[in-house]
């Protein structure tokens, strides 16, 4: 309950901020003056704001709500051997692949994972399960984090938040302009909208935004075979192999809340038509194409 009140509130709470900055530039209307045809500018302007403002304002607070939402605890001052290998190895492979050391945080969960998330590649977090400090190996772990911190060097946490604002300006636009012509060529409603404008636009947004979803997770799996190639740089190939056979070991575990599903090693299992929409190539194909580039 403590993680659906946050993820409800935040998402109210971003909800204002944008009904408030639309306010403040003039856009409420997506009509033009007359109250007859569609204000392109303005409706574009709304688009983005609720398509790239949801997804930004998202990555700029994803430290904080992760952290809540797994109950992550930042090492600050390493306690025993364990947290400082932790600490000591993501400093390490974060001066080798160039970025900022990442915050090193560790979540209780008995499921083997672990993330990466931030908005800016120098001040990034980086967080482990107690599910995966238990069961792997020190090699093993030491892949996973690589992989982890090769997600904060492509930025991948940055491009995947601009995808999902471009689509998601294009479904908002486009679900609108397709009410838009409903509302006008069928139910021929000279000025102003009627019900039959809201009616196709949500159903055009969800049709839409189902379709967008397969652009989205296509592009999060790909990202997930570079940041692969990037551990294997990091930690070694066999290193890497080893850790995601570990992984397949633990796939029908519980993984994490689905808000942060696409920024962890691995995910939930796909098959037939929900294959599209897997956040994670399966770790079969994952394990082959890294042994295929020996």
């Amino acid at each position: 309950m403590k993680r659906i009140g946050l993820f409800l509130m935040t998402n109210l709470a971003i909800i204002v901020v944008l009904s408030i900055t639309l306010r403040l530039l003039g856009v409420e209307r997506i009509l033009d003056e007359q109250g007859v045809g569609l204000d392109y500018q303005s409706l574009l302007i709304f688009a983005a704001i609720f398509g790239f403002g949801g997804s930004l304002i998202s990555l700029a607070i994803s430290k904080w709500t992760a952290k809540r939402l797994t109950g992550a605890q930042v090492i600050d001052q390493p306690r025993n051997a364990t947290e400082q290998w932790l600490v000591e190895t993501v400093r390490e492979q974060s001066r080798r692949a160039g970025i900022g050391t990442p915050d090193v945080a560790i979540y209780q969960s008995g499921d083997i994972n672990a993330f990466a998330t931030g908005a800016r590649r120098d001040s990034a977090l980086v967080a482990v399960s107690t599910g995966l400090l238990n069961s792997m190996s020190r090699d093993e772990a030491e892949a996973v984090l690589a992989h982890e911190v090769s997600h904060v060097a492509n930025g991948d946490m940055i491009t995947l938040a601009l995808i999902q604002g471009v689509v998601n300006t294009f479904v908002i636009f486009l679900s609108r302009v397709i009410g838009h012509l409903v509302d006008r060529m069928v139910f021929k409603v000279e000025r102003g909208h009627g019900p039959a404008f809201w009616i196709t636009a949500i159903v055009a947004e969800i049709i839409l935004g189902i379709l967008a979803s397969i652009i989205v997770m296509w592009f999060s799996r790909q990202r997930e075979f570079r940041a692969d190639a990037g551990g294997a740089q990091l930690a070694g190939r066999q290193k890497m192999v080893h850790a995601l056979e570990a992984l397949q070991r633990s796939v029908d575990r519980p993984h994490l809340p689905d808000q942060l599903a696409a920024f962890g090693i691995s995910g939930k299992i796909g098959r037939g038509f929900s294959r599209l929409f897997m956040s994670h190539p399966p770790l079969a194909e994952r394990i082959a194409v890294l042994k295929a580039g020996q």
